[in-house]
């Protein structure tokens, strides 16, 4: 009989393989950049294996919360903080970017002439494609905030409805990233205004493309009736998350788009 509220997890194998999955995707990935044999293949199965990591992973704590009610309020506030200092984490590598853009912005230097943004860079128009995807994320935060309070009133239905909104939404706005790559006049080599363009805009994508798969996660759990007024963490941190997804774009379609052009 413990005395605490805490869960002390079983031995698991699913970080020691994370990790392994982790270290051939980016070694995979950085020898396919540099053309080396077999360097393609290693990326491809690290990341396989990787998904596949992240589904089983992913099971177990569903279990340990739903059937062996192991996520206690004091367990739940311990995941709460993991996602907070997460997000944080996040915020200062988007920061970092931020910093290399604007900087190169207010003081460009000779080898760009000078001029920002450099010569030969045709920058994309900010009231076209990225007002409306900033208008189409905008409208998918207040989906996901009506699929929480559906889910604090117990409507199991609102919550799916709002849930499939969000998730269509987002890649509505997967879409229209991806035309805007294939349509645009500069690449990711060309100056340190493609190199940071590419970078804010590719790792945004990248979060809005996990937080789809979060929010899809939580749609198949509400399907399952498994999201409950009383208890629905994993639902909240995907809220958490997917504001925080919007919040960056915004701070990006302003400093980037806007104020870089």
């Amino acid at each position: 009989m413990q005395k605490h509220g805490f869960h002390l997890v079983d031995p698991s194998p699913w970080p020691i393989f994370a990790s392994i999955g982790l270290w051939g995707f980016t070694t995979g990935l950085v020898g396919w950049f540099h053309e080396y044999n077999y360097a393609g293949f290693l990326a491809f199965f690290s990341l396989i294996s990787l998904v596949y990591v992240a589904v089983v992973w992913w099971r177990d704590v569903l279990r340990e919360s739903v059937f062996q009610g192991h996520h206690t309020k004091s367990v739940q506030k311990g995941i709460m903080y993991g996602m907070i200092l997460f997000i944080v984490s996040e915020i200062m590598l988007f920061f970092g970017f931020f910093w290399a853009f604007g900087h190169s912005s207010l003081a460009p230097t000779i080898d760009i002439a000078g001029v920002w943004p450099p010569r030969g860079i045709e920058v994309l128009d900010p009231f076209g494609i990225p007002f409306l995807n900033t208008l189409i994320l905008l409208t998918s935060g207040a989906s996901v905030t009506w699929a929480h309070y559906a889910i604090l009133i117990g409507n199991n239905k609102q919550t799916q409805y709002a849930l499939i909104v969000t998730v269509l939404l987002a890649a509505i706005f997967t879409g229209f990233q991806g035309f805007e790559y294939a349509t645009a006049g500069f690449t990711i080599s060309d100056s340190v205004y493609g190199s940071c363009f590419y970078m804010l805009t590719g790792l945004h994508g990248a979060h809005v493309i996990v937080g789809t798969i979060f929010l899809m996660v939580c749609l198949i759990r509400s399907q399952l009736g498994q999201m409950r007024p009383d208890h629905h963490l994993g639902f909240e941190l995907a809220a958490m998350y997917w504001h925080f997804v919007d919040v960056v774009w915004l701070i990006l379609f302003v400093v980037v788009y806007y104020w870089g052009s």
